[in-house]
């Protein structure tokens, strides 16, 4: 039986999440179930002064009943470097808040073991980390340059184009090749960022669904199906997506194990993959969802997994 750990939740604040949703609250409630005790805090109270990390965090217990599932204690300046665990998964925009986050936390991993390795979450940007297995991949390219856009979309013609730290389907456009709106798009996009863009070789798989795999600790563990609404080629839930259940084909069982040594090696233990067709499109690593969508089609609760692969390596 492993010892009762002191775990910090770094979050959204916990008032507003769907309980019937939210992959952190799932997490939270195992936790609590196997009596570990929680605190939550948000990411804009973390403080980093003379080598300590702290946080001002409140103690909460958790429970699944909508308009009362969570009651928090009197709030404290909690000492991280003193805690087992601290859950970073506070969601998106991967921005320079975000980056400076993954900094501060580096001062106490993995004394305090941070899931997921902040360093690697810095490093392995969901659209970025994904361009490393390129064999796995849709046509893909990550550029500013106009010209190199239409270059490509002369090549492919039927093009995705989304901003490469974009998140939840935001910002996503399908431009067919009779589409006059693609340099339009790309002015758009360059004059409210300097960051490159990325143009992926549209995939029609996608009308029968984006696959939401997940890993733990590199294991292929679950998936969903998120099937696009009528009209829409972003299959993201929150946009209108529809999830249902399936099972893994032998390619995603092939591009799991192919990248499942890199997670492992990275610290990277709760990790969402997105599969369109028989192509990996991205890894999920910030702060990842599915878990409930999971456990309702196929009763499989893998925040179970997550706390196994946790507990074995928090140090005795």
């Amino acid at each position: 039986m492993t010892r009762s750990l002191k775990v910090a939740v770094q979050m959204d604040p916990i008032a507003s999440i769907n309980i019937d949703g939210d992959s952190t609250f799932a997490l939270m409630l195992e936790a609590q179930s196997r009596g570990h005790a929680l605190w939550h805090y948000h990411v804009r109270d973390l403080a980093l002064q003379g080598g300590r990390v702290v946080a001002r965090a409140q103690p909460v217990t958790v429970q699944r009943v909508k308009g009362n599932h969570f009651t928090l204690g009197a709030e404290e300046e909690l000492d991280l470097g003193q805690v087992d665990v601290v859950l970073m998964r506070q969601d998106p925009p991967f921005d320079m808040a975000y980056i400076t986050a993954t900094h501060i936390l580096e001062h106490i991993h993995p004394k305090t073991l941070v899931v997921n390795d902040p360093a690697s979450v810095r490093n392995a940007p969901e659209k970025l980390f994904v361009t490393h297995f390129p064999e796995l991949m849709p046509e893909t390219l990550v550029t500013a340059d106009v010209r190199q856009i239409r270059k490509f979309r002369e090549k492919h013609g039927d093009i995705i184009i989304k901003p490469l730290f974009g998140n939840g389907g935001a910002g996503v456009f399908h431009l067919r090749p009779d589409d006059p709106n693609m340099n339009a798009l790309v002015e758009m996009f360059t004059e409210r960022s300097r960051e490159p863009l990325m143009i992926q070789r549209y995939l029609p798989a996608v009308r029968q669904g984006d696959k939401r795999i997940i890993l733990v600790d590199g294991i292929a563990m679950g998936a969903i199906n998120r099937v696009p609404a009528s009209g829409e080629a972003r299959s993201n839930m929150h946009v209108g997506g529809r999830p249902e259940p399936t099972k893994l084909t032998d390619r995603e069982k092939e591009i799991c194990a192919a990248i499942g040594p890199a997670l492992r090696e990275r610290g990277l233990i709760f990790v969402g993959i997105d599969v369109i067709g028989d192509y990996l499109t991205e890894i999920n690593v910030t702060s990842p969802t599915g878990l409930q969508e999971l456990a309702r089609f196929d009763g499989v609760y893998l925040e179970r997994a997550i706390w196994d692969a946790i507990e074995a390596k928090v140090s005795p």
